[in-house]
């Protein structure tokens, strides 16, 4: 398994011991795999500290969303308009999380595979992974 990426849903699922989630975490660490999440991840799931919040955290490195991640995740956006999907707020984190996966790991897990599913065509290399096991 090469490095993993997580959305939001995937740290709610972290903080509230939600048995899958915290089985391919701990996983990824024995292995020394690397686990991350862009930094407007953090923003969209960050409501104030707590032990187990504070725990969850450390658990990832955090990626800026730098040019290069922004960038790709405007043409992903631009990819869907070109489709007709409605792009707002939501997407564009969304956006964002698809190309810090495609840049840094590959394998995301996410809570929300159909929106997330939406830019496979765009980041064929992502493999997303639902919160639920198969």
């Amino acid at each position: 398994m090469a490095g993993l990426t997580a959305d939001t849903g995937a740290l709610i699922a972290l903080e509230r011991y939600r048995p899958h989630m915290v089985k391919v975490a701990e996983t990824a660490r024995q292995a020394g795999i690397r686990l991350n999440v862009p930094a407007t991840v953090i923003a969209e799931w960050w409501r104030g500290r707590t032990d187990r919040r504070d725990y969850v955290r450390r658990m990832f490195v955090v990626k800026d969303v730098d040019e290069q991640i922004a960038k790709l995740a405007g043409e992903a956006l631009a990819w869907l308009r070109r489709r007709r999907v409605v792009v707002d707020d939501r997407v564009t984190i969304d956006a964002t999380v698809m190309a810090t996966a495609a840049l840094h790991g590959p394998n995301l897990y996410t809570g929300d595979f159909e929106d997330m599913q939406r830019f496979v065509g765009f980041f064929p290399s992502v493999k997303l992974f639902g919160l639920t096991p198969p």
